[in-house]
């Protein structure tokens, strides 16, 4: 057991659990304080909010892994891939403040009506459930690397931390926390790297006993790095959290401005991961017991002063619980606007009373999701199926619907049902990885792109009025701002 590293981490879960605390306590007046901040986030809170919920277990020990296996220094693409998604989603960033709406399945159902928001609420709910379960599954499972404690214990207290802090301070404690977690994992790796690296005997001497091909930058090939920026420009655009993160900033230039500093803060961070995933195959064998999945810990462990651990640790932990905190605000949120009012209770609720469904829904959703990780269901194979029905579908209704004003309504659930088949057909015959050098969530984002265009094409060649808009009136928007 590493005790000085231990400190650290409890140190930071319990500044977590203060921070929520406080939030719920002092900003959290109504539910758009709870769900979107109050839409009153600055640029660099919601920059580092995007980029500490993209950094996760797999841009971090995930990213390492790669480095120590086939991947080498390309690595490094897995998070540059994510950076450059955020240029041309900058673009969308205004658009996605200006409907002044919480979810997606929100503006879709606007632009296309309740089927289609029922559809897109169901699918991503489904998949924030499996990507808050693989985010506690890393999460706990570095604990117990540190600890010698069993993993099941770990993912218990994994999962109470997140549901503590996330339950109690909502969208604006969640904020505040991606901000302290990114500065964690960017610092951290900063200083850790360099040292680890120095202690086992500088880059140069690491370098010498790599392949070559270990050394290039672009070993993975340009088709699969180029489908990668795809695939996250498709997640990104159709991903809950990122959206709710546009829909907290003050106004629409700070949420563009956000995505270009996101863009900034990502590809800053890629190398170090890369590095040491590199120095940890070039010293496996005075290493006991490395492997890929354990490179970035075991390496630092071995090399780094318990302090330097300790830092990694809290980084590691910071970047899954980052992803958990806001899959699992974004999926308590859907349910409560897009489900629960709609559908079980359609009454009108006070602001404290959405506020306590929306907090005892993360709570609820949070133990469902820690049920899951009991399972042991592998990491990879949770995120690579939760992004890919959450996306592929709703993708070209929701994204597209942003900027085809003329858009007809049949072009929305045609859409989302032939990307979400799509991606199912692609996901079987590539086994979730590239076939034909595409991911199966870029296939079934093209698929759905395709039919919305040609439902449109035939629309309005027979005269079809376009479906309403997705924006509000000025009347309805003074409305909600006021």
């Amino acid at each position: 057991m590493n005790l000085v590293a231990l400190v650290i981490v409890v140190a930071y879960l319990i500044g977590m659990l203060v921070v929520g605390y406080v939030v719920g306590k002092t900003k959290i007046k109504d539910s758009k304080d709870y769900m979107i901040a109050g839409r009153r986030m600055g640029l660099f809170m919601v920059a580092f909010s995007l980029s500490a919920n993209n950094i996760g277990g797999g841009s971090t020990t995930g990213l390492a892994a790669k480095a120590f296996g086939d991947w080498g220094m390309s690595a490094s693409w897995y998070v540059l891939a994510a950076s450059l998604a955020m240029i041309p989603l900058a673009f969308f960033a205004p658009k996605i403040r200006k409907t002044l709406s919480i979810t997606i399945p929100e503006v879709v159902g606007r632009r296309f009506g309740t089927v289609t928001s029922t559809i897109t609420a169901v699918l991503n709910i489904l998949a924030l459930f499996c990507l808050t379960s693989s985010q506690i599954m890393a999460s706990g499972a570095v604990i117990s690397t540190l600890t010698g404690i069993p993993l099941n214990v770990c993912l218990l207290v994994a999962g109470a931390v997140t549901i503590i802090y996330t339950t109690l301070g909502g969208m604006i404690a969640d904020q505040i926390t991606d901000l302290v977690q990114f500065l964690i994992i960017f610092v951290g790796l900063a200083v850790a790297t360099p040292i680890v690296l120095s202690s086992a005997g500088g880059w140069t001497a690491i370098a010498e006993k790599l392949p070559a091909a270990k050394l290039s930058f672009t070993a993975i090939g340009w088709v699969t790095i180029i489908g990668y920026v795809f695939n996250y420009f498709c997640t990104f655009l159709s991903g809950p959290e990122m959206v709710s993160r546009f829909a907290s900033a003050k106004d629409e230039k700070t949420a563009q401005g956000s995505a270009f500093l996101s863009a900034v803060l990502m590809a800053a961070m890629s190398i170090f991961p890369a590095l040491l995933g590199l120095a940890a195959f070039a010293l496996q064998d005075q290493i006991p017991n490395i492997t890929a999945k354990t490179a970035m810990m075991d390496i630092t462990n071995f090399y780094a002063p318990p302090i330097v651990t300790g830092i990694i640790s809290a980084a590691i932990i910071s970047a899954t619980m980052s992803s958990a905190d806001s899959n699992l605000l974004c999926m308590s949120s859907i349910f409560i606007n897009d489900i629960y009012r709609k559908f079980i209770n359609k009454k009108a609720m006070s602001e404290k009373t959405i506020i306590f469904a929306t907090r005892l829904s993360n709570v609820i959703a949070c133990l469902v999701a820690m049920c899951i990780t009991f399972f042991g269901i592998d990491i990879v194979t949770l995120n690579t199926f939760a992004f890919a029905i959450r996306c592929a579908g709703p993708f070209a209704a929701y994204g597209l619907g942003l900027i085809v004003r003329r858009a007809v309504k049949a072009s929305g659930i045609i859409s989302i049902i032939a990307g979400t088949i799509g991606v199912v057909v692609w996901q079987i015959l590539s086994g979730g990885s590239f076939y034909l050098g595409l991911l199966p969530v870029v296939f079934g984002c093209a698929v759905g792109t395709l039919a919305f265009f040609i439902t449109n094409w035939i629309g309005w060649a027979k005269g079809v009025k376009p479906a309403p808009s997705a924006y509000l009136s000025d009347e309805e928007a003074a409305s909600i701002e006021a």
